[in-house]
């Protein structure tokens, strides 16, 4: 017999509780590093929340759910994971505390339970509806005088050294502050925006250079371990992830031609008096004479035709051949004898970034090879990047193809963890960068300027067509010209806490239109709490005067978003102490708005469970859909045939 188990509210809180734990070892600027060890002897550290909460095993299906829903919000945005944990457990200690006092006096305690588990559900249920209505509207008003814009050029000269940095800096170098530590914030951030400079062209969105180079991670990143993460740096070009197969170009530094190739060095079919066979004849002679004689004849066949895709490639001026497959040893000899040098199995994502980099298409057919394919470069010379050995490529300048300059990310670290830590938390910034630009917007609208847009050039891959203008297929739909966002895009505000702290004030504000915004209100405050850890009672003070400072505008820079750091004491008498502005760093306004509504869908999800039920097999609910659809059937045309 199956086993059911009753589910509530105690049992969700108390798997929110206990991810809560984990996660606050590692939450805010003096949060530390989780060491995880696997049944290997593996060791893993990290202060990414999403790795560490998938890390656990967990048993519980309710952790697992929540695990999961975090893991959903941080792969659109990036960020936010710690703190979806520590806002859903806030948030359900007050749902079950307000849940108490809106039930009425029961004879038993599962009466009791199940009236508290209903009146919880309600809550959920109008929080959420809120979220999905007004929650815009809230973050709008409640960061509009306070917010800045997100920039690549500095604030004013007469501003301190951190309000001179970009706000785009700024950003990246408080989300690394609580990736990757204090210690290589700054050189991982310089890298990120770097590496945005370089890829960012005046005629393109940003959000579309953004989405170009996080399709293209994987193939525009070389993690090199062995060495100090300072050692980290930009290279011009391409790194291809593979060595030479013959020796490299003798001139390294000089302009070349290549090509990329995707099949072996055969034109597809036969001619049609080259068979192959195997065994000998029926009528006479003797037995593998005629076989051994096709297949001389198909081995002589594939080695002229080999020997003639080489010449062309020779008269072409062709001396790098970059190939997706393995070639045979006879086209390698004959490359190496022609001066061709080769490089092979590659992989796809790689020779795709360096076709549309280079201007052309990968050859299919060998016999089809022409001027068209070859590809001008401005250098081939291999590159030893830790303990491998790669082939670093750079492309020819070409106004007409793109007005940008490629560049390749080399991320190293003392091991492989530090390494893959910190080409996750790279890649973590560029989703968090795309989801700031993109503004907050009503339900069913979508932004101007992400509207789909005719296609300027025509390709065969998705992700190579950001960049020359075309629209995604997220952003295939069609809004109403009359919609209006509720926020531009790249609204930041300072972090810290401040966002929290003026969307608690807006919503307390509204408590009196929605009697449930208190439960919100109050949960919000949780985030800057454990920021300031050794001032529990302060944070709420030190923002009440950062707001009444941000209103009189006397030390805010609204160009830099800037401001001075918080001195005096406070209610109490006693001393807060100087807040500086580089510890604070920016916050989006679009993954904290986004993070809300998660957090909101998330607990009106784990409340409207009210049993679990254990199997020993796992469920087959599309087999038993199917044979119950069949037998629907069945009795249709047995009562139709009655009838």
């Amino acid at each position: 017999m199956q086993q059911v188990e009753r589910l509530g509210l105690d049992h969700v809180l108390q798997s929110v509780s206990a991810l809560e734990a984990v996660v606050l070892r590692s939450f805010g600027p003096c949060g530390g590093q989780v060491l995880f060890t696997r049944d290997t002897g593996q060791v893993m550290l990290s202060r990414s929340g999403s790795r560490i909460l998938t890390a656990l095993r967990l048993e519980h299906p309710l952790a697992r759910m929540v695990v999961e829903c975090v893991w959903k919000h941080s792969a659109v945005t990036g960020d936010g994971a710690k703190s979806f944990v520590l806002l859903l457990a806030s948030l359900l200690r007050g749902i079950e505390a307000a849940a108490s006092r809106e039930m009425g006096v029961s004879r038993s305690c599962r009466t009791r339970a199940a009236e508290q588990a209903a009146a919880a559900s309600r809550l959920a249920e109008r929080l959420l509806a809120f979220g999905l209505e007004e929650l815009d509207d809230a973050v709008g008003a409640a960061v509009d005088s306070h917010r800045d814009i997100l920039s690549w050029e500095g604030g004013s000269s007469d501003a301190d050294a951190d309000a001179r940095a970009p706000t785009v800096h700024r950003l990246l170098r408080a989300f690394f502050h609580t990736r990757v530590g204090r210690a290589h914030s700054d050189c991982i951030s310089r890298l990120t925006f770097d590496l945005l400079s370089h890829w960012a062209c005046p005629a393109r969105r940003p959000s579309s250079i953004l989405r170009f180079i996080n399709s293209n991670f994987p193939a525009l990143h070389t993690a090199a371990s062995g060495f100090p993460t300072s050692c980290s740096r930009l290279m011009e070009g391409q790194v291809i992830h593979r060595d030479f197969s013959t020796p490299h170009p003798p001139s390294e530094l000089q302009p070349i031609s290549a090509v990329a190739i995707s099949v072996h060095l055969r034109p597809s079919g036969s001619p049609g008096d080259v068979v192959l066979e195997v065994g000998g004849r029926e009528n006479g002679g003797r037995a593998g004479e005629e076989g051994g004689d096709g297949i001389l004849k198909y081995t002589a066949w594939a080695e002229r035709s080999i020997d003639g895709v080489v010449r062309t490639l020779h008269l072409l001026g062709v001396s790098l051949l970059l190939s997706a497959v393995k070639q045979c040893e006879a086209a390698l000899a004959l490359a190496r004898l022609a001066g061709v040098s080769v490089v092979e199995c590659i992989a796809e994502d790689e020779l795709s970034l360096f076709a549309y980099l280079s201007g052309v298409e990968p050859v299919s057919d060998c016999r089809l090879i022409g001027r068209e394919h070859v590809a001008s470069l401005a250098f081939c010379k291999p590159v030893v990047l830790g303990a491998h050995r790669y082939v670093h490529v750079a492309f020819s300048a070409c106004e007409e193809r793109l007005q940008l300059t490629p560049h390749s990310l080399v991320i190293c670290g003392p091991g492989e963890g530090q390494t893959e830590q910190s080409a996750s938390a790279v890649q973590d910034a560029l989703k968090m960068l795309l989801t700031t630009w993109q503004p907050v917007i009503r339900a069913g609208t979508a932004p101007a300027d992400e509207r789909p847009s005719p296609r300027s050039r025509a390709s065969s891959r998705p992700n190579m067509d950001i960049l020359s203008g075309s629209a995604s297929h997220a952003q295939a739909v069609v809004a109403s010209s009359s919609a209006r966002s509720v926020s531009e895009p790249g609204w930041v505000v300072p972090g810290g806490g401040t966002f929290e702290f003026l969307l608690h004030h807006a919503l307390r504000r509204r408590s009196s239109v929605r009697e449930q915004l208190p439960l919100l209100a109050d949960a919000l405050l949780s985030v800057p709490q454990r920021i300031h850890p050794r001032h529990p009672r302060r944070p709420a003070q030190a923002h009440a005067r950062l707001l009444s400072r941000l209103r009189n505008h006397s030390r805010f820079d609204r160009r830099s978003g800037s401001h001075a750091p918080l001195e005096g004491g406070d209610a109490s008498g006693h001393d807060v102490g100087p807040v500086p502005t580089s510890d604070w760093g920016l916050d989006s306004v679009s993954c904290k708005h986004q993070l809300i509504l998660a957090v909101l869908q998330c607990a009106r999800g784990l409340l409207r469970a009210d049993a679990l039920l254990r199997t020993r097999a796992p469920l087959q609910t599309e087999m038993r859909a199917l044979s119950y659809s069949r037998s629907l059937e069945d009795t249709e045309e047995s009562d139709e045939e009655s009838g």
